[in-house]
């Protein structure tokens, strides 16, 4: 007796091998099963977001007493030291792993060749002497390129009307040095220098340094999500060069992401980091399928804009269901962890069930 397919009979007769899987068919498989309770959801959860998974950007500033308020980053501050060592006992305490440093740097220490990047008295210098005083057990991740150190707004420096990869190479890696001397445990390049990852790892064992982690920006691409963040550092405008499109990716490619993280992990680094994250979770899946190392993304200042204007303009529960679920993506894309300015608020979310 004839019926359509998949609505007869059930057993054997309606298992099918579909490549290396065998599926079953309704009525038999009813893949809601699954669904219909908070248990088995639980149970039957591939990805799952825990503190653990959260790395968190804080800035800090000079010339402050207390934390100041980031026009178009609603709910994150710019910290003065004491705030920073108060805020990095609370992170550890809600089981976030590490802090990641970003500095605002007054505009009378920027020249053209980011030199008070290299000063071991500067703001991130002193951020991390703070941090591990307050926290020793909370690992420390500082940025290391010159963009918040130039006069220019550019990552490297200028010469002959370009940004001289080879140049900026020998003070990245001065920089990286003085940061793991001042107690950094992660050094962090986001410049997209050719090299510089192999340079920084040199010049850190040279220094008895061996231990420094890199983890490196090695697909961060030329976006548009990163205008809040150029303002929370008050990154200088761009001058002599309109753009950072010649050191930093195109958005149209792939295959060249996988390229340049290739060579990072061959240069040395520990852990590889795709930035900007949501638009980019194609290249957090290659990277992660391709290389046997950690992959991480970064939820940039955009992106968490995005996000705080659903909860602003819609309501706070449909906000955080979004975070969440963004999260969720990152890791399903094959993360190991998430920079995210959320960070403090999900582990706080987390903790509170």
């Amino acid at each position: 007796m004839g019926g359509r397919p998949g609505l007869g009979g059930g057993g054997a007769s309606n298992i099918v091998a579909q490549g290396k899987h065998t599926l079953g068919s309704f009525p038999a498989v009813r893949m809601r099963r699954g669904r219909m309770q908070g248990f088995s959801r639980a149970l039957l959860a591939e990805n799952h977001v825990t503190a653990a998974d959260l790395l968190w950007p804080v800035f800090v500033s000079d010339g402050i007493a207390s934390p100041e308020a980031i026009d178009g980053m609603k709910g994150v501050m710019r910290l003065d030291l004491k705030s920073l060592a108060d805020k990095a006992k609370q992170a550890h305490a809600l089981g976030i792993p590490v802090i990641a440093l970003f500095p605002r740097v007054a505009a009378k220490l920027k020249d053209a060749d980011g030199s008070h990047a290299v000063d071991a008295d500067n703001i991130v210098c002193r951020a991390i002497g703070a941090v591990k005083r307050a926290c020793p057990e909370l690992g420390v991740m500082v940025d290391v390129a010159l963009d918040p150190f130039t006069s220019h707004g550019h990552d490297g420096v200028i010469r002959n009307g370009a940004v001289d990869n080879d140049a900026t190479l020998e003070v990245l890696a001065k920089q990286a040095v003085v940061y793991a001397k001042a107690g950094a445990d992660i050094i962090a390049p986001s410049d997209m220098m050719d090299g510089r990852v192999a340079v920084i790892r040199a010049g850190l064992d040279k220094a008895g340094l061996a231990n420094t982690m890199i983890m490196s920006y090695a697909a961060k691409y030329a976006s548009a999500l990163y205008a809040p963040f150029r303002e929370a550092v008050a990154a200088a405008p761009l001058a002599e060069i309109a753009d950072k499109k010649t050191y930093q990716m195109d958005p149209a490619n792939g295959r060249e992401a996988v390229r340049e993280i290739g060579l990072d992990i061959a240069e040395g680094a520990d852990f590889i980091l795709v930035k900007p994250g949501l638009p980019y979770l194609d290249i957090v899946r290659q990277a992660a399928d391709a290389f046997p190392v950690p992959i991480f993304a970064y939820q940039v200042s955009g992106e968490y804009r995005m996000i705080r204007t659903l909860m602003d303009d819609v309501d706070e529960a449909t906000g955080r269901a979004l975070a969440m679920e963004m999260l969720v993506a990152f890791k399903r894309a094959g993360a190991r962890g998430v920079l995210t300015y959320f960070a403090f608020d999900i582990a706080s979310w987390l903790q509170k069930g």
